[in-house]
């Protein structure tokens, strides 16, 4: 059987509800125990509470790193109540166990964020609240541990309705706990290592909070949730919805990728991106021509797609996307006239979200465990490309070779962009062969209208030259790759005969 609590320890930085609950406590007969701010703000409240100082002796010193580090407080917290030789070994040191410890921790996380100094966030860094915590769950067959203040009504209530809180509660409440400290010390790792330079560091702690639940994965049959990971900005997850339903996790990892490669774009940019990729992308005076020469790439495959774009969504292209089905749109801003003309599509998910890049990692799950990586960030770099054909790319194919090589970052490898005019008018994606995602993106340049002339951005090597000769047969005068292959001589004797202009990035950007 539960003990019924009948003493409580209260600690907690965050008191959201806290006075509330600790009346509650009071007015079913707790005798309530606290510590410094908490203890002030109880007892202005008119409540009666005992200083953990008056139990230790002690009282709070060191600037008050030391106060609940001491027997008679993790006595209390360890002991089970079940076990008369743990009974008596307190009573014979006139310790008094407790019931319910009620703790949150020191906002480190907040004061990172704030900008604050190293001194600041070092003394943010809680010792003694974790280590009640810790206690209180490992105990919590004899006292129950409380971390999150969403928890005190339902506290409250079971008390009510059974006069004690079962097991199973408890049970719940320490695993809740464990993780609460889990994630912070995860937060605080992360801090040294990201200021010291470690990115890859020999130890990863990855810790995530689950944002919401998702119908099911990419399958029906899978079960699946989106969780908010610690140490970066909001990303996507502080996106704003403003309308439709719930994304799905398909949803989330399409928008995701439309957002990154808009982001990546300078000028007014728009993408629609199908299965995490793009099929059609166009930068170009304003959203609504953007939009036009985006969908013209690939009509077909841009059905019930993600729109992206880097500027705000304008009511004239909120009236282009209103006769469009599109899964979801998102931008940085969504003037009120475009959320009206948008409003009657009740399925369509629209988001605003900042535009500013948070991710410094790319982490994967494979059989066993997680491949990690730096972000691929590296932005086209005209200056640092070397021309190797003895004709150079023209002013206005270097602009579409500098368009196309950032799109070319963002579709899967094998990945093949043909371009002109800073608009796509063939992607080739995910083929084995280089060669065959070249003949798609030809392909459905010639579904568009022809793409001649254009420029081919390679994300890789062209292996062999056939690749290179099929995107000359597609109409591309300019093209550009890493180089690196044993043929790159082969490749660029036949970039010299068929009147193509070459430049070598000496930077790949696979992605898979």
């Amino acid at each position: 059987m539960a003990a019924v609590i009948c003493r409580a320890l209260l600690s907690v930085s965050d008191k959201t509800g806290l006075v509330p609950f600790a009346t509650a406590l009071a007015a079913r007969g707790y005798a309530l125990v606290s510590t410094g701010g908490t203890a002030r703000a109880l007892a202005e409240a008119g409540l009666e509470v005992e200083e953990v100082g008056a139990l230790t002796g002690a009282g709070e010193f060191l600037d008050g790193r030391v106060k609940t580090l001491h027997p008679a407080v993790h006595a209390g917290l360890l002991a089970k109540s079940h076990d008369a030789d743990h009974r008596a070994q307190l009573d014979a040191r006139g310790i008094a166990p407790f019931d319910l410890l009620v703790v949150n921790l020191y906002p480190f996380r907040e004061t990172v964020a704030s900008g604050a100094g190293d001194d600041a966030i070092v003394e943010n860094i809680d010792v003694g609240g974790p280590a009640m915590l810790r206690a209180a769950a490992k105990n919590h067959a004899s006292l129950a541990v409380v971390c999150d203040p969403a928890d005190y009504t339902q506290v409250l209530d079971m008390m009510d309705s059974q006069g004690e809180l079962p097991p199973i509660l408890r049970r719940h409440l320490a695993a809740k706990a464990f993780a609460h400290t889990a994630s912070y010390d995860a937060a605080i790792a992360d801090w040294f290592q990201r200021t010291g330079g470690d990115d890859l560091p020999e130890t990863l702690v990855v810790a995530a909070h689950r944002a919401q639940r998702c119908r099911y994965g990419e399958n029906p049959h899978q079960d699946a949730a989106v969780y908010r990971t610690e140490g970066t900005g909001p990303g996507l997850l502080g996106a704003n919805q403003l309308q439709g339903k719930e994304l799905s996790y398909n949803n989330f990892a399409d928008t995701d990728a439309a957002w990154a490669l808009v982001r990546d774009l300078d000028g007014p940019a728009l993408a629609i991106v199908k299965h995490a990729n793009p099929c059609g992308v166009a930068v170009a005076d304003s959203v609504e021509e953007a939009w036009h020469r985006a969908l013209a790439c690939d009509p077909t495959s841009a059905f019930g797609g993600i729109v992206a774009l880097n500027r705000p969504l304008t009511a004239g292209l909120a009236e282009l996307i209103a006769h469009h089905f599109a899964e979801v749109v998102i931008a940085p801003e969504v003037e009120p006239a475009a959320a009206l003309r948008l409003g009657h599509k009740t399925a369509l998910r629209v988001l605003t979200a900042p535009l500013e890049s948070v991710n410094r990692r790319v982490v994967r799950s494979i059989e066993g465990g997680l491949l990690v990586q730096a972000v691929d960030d590296a932005r086209p770099d005209p200056a640092a490309w070397r021309v190797v054909t003895s004709r150079p790319p023209t002013e206005a194919e270097l602009r579409d070779l500098v368009f196309a090589q950032t799109v070319a970052k963002h579709v899967k490898s094998n990945a093949i962009v043909l371009a002109r005019d800073r608009a796509t008018v063939g992607i080739g994606a995910g083929q084995m062969s280089r060669v065959d995602s070249v003949r798609i993106a030809a392909r459905k340049a010639a579904e568009g209208g022809g793409a001649r002339p254009c420029v081919c951005a390679s994300d890789a090597f062209f292996p062999f030259a056939d690749g290179l000769e099929a995107a000359a047969g597609a109409g591309a005068t300019a093209a550009i790759q890493p180089g690196g292959s044993k043929r790159d001589d082969e490749v660029v004797a036949a970039a010299d005969r068929l009147g193509v202009a070459m430049v070598f990035t000496d930077t790949r950007h696979f992605r898979h």
